[in-house]
């Protein structure tokens, strides 16, 4: 891709940084702000330095915030007995773009990977132990919101060992077969654990 400025050669190569943004798509962003009022820009490029420079990780939680302790954490209405254990960031966005879950979370920062050297040093999983350890009110239930994989049922394992010496229920999301998925095209273990997972029928 040729360009005519220096200038905006480099501008695209930063934008197309970005994960899901190819050359072109960073180019038609590129010449965008270049249309509008320059305020546009310098108040796009303040907000992305502010937020590189004053973003922090909840004390509690390590969900990203602007306090040191996040509004999930902090929120007077979350249910303070249950702990929703997630891999990243992403999945406690996920969950709470569904508003049926009250409680809190707990981000590990990953989950046990030996191929990619992630063991459970390098996750958050003493402070998981230390929370549960110091809560009150006490926490009753951990809930296992983690990728249906073998690291994820891995990670999963090692936690409930971890929390065995505590009075918790744990228990782990439902995996099955999506609304509006054919039975047919649904891969083998999925559709073994939706029978085993299998919830009475109300027929009326």
């Amino acid at each position: 891709m040729q360009f005519a400025s220096k200038l905006i050669e480099e501008a695209v190569t930063e934008i197309s940084r970005l994960p899901g943004i190819g050359k072109k798509t960073a180019l038609r962003l590129v010449l965008f702000l270049l249309k509008e009022e320059k305020a546009i820009t310098q108040a796009l490029s303040h907000a992305l330095q502010n937020m590189r420079e004053n973003i922090r990780y909840c004390d509690v939680c390590h969900n990203i915030s602007d306090t040191p302790i996040c509004t999930i954490c902090t929120g007077h209405r979350r249910d303070q007995s249950i702990i929703c254990v997630v891999e990243d960031i992403p999945d406690i966005l996920a969950i709470e773009n569904t508003a049926q879950y009250n409680g809190l979370y707990h981000v590990l920062g990953g989950i046990i990977s030996p191929m990619e050297g992630m063991g459970p040093g390098e996750l958050n999983i003493e402070s998981l132990v230390n929370r549960i350890a110091t809560a009150n009110p006490a926490v009753q239930e951990i809930i296992f919101a983690l990728s249906p994989t073998m690291e994820g049922d891995t990670t999963a394992f090692y936690l409930t060992k971890k929390l065995k010496a505590f009075a918790l229920k744990t228990s782990t999301i439902a995996r099955g077969i999506p609304i509006g998925g054919e039975l047919e095209y649904t891969d083998e273990i999925t559709l073994g654990r939706s029978i085993l997972s299998r919830i009475a029928y109300d027929g009326k």
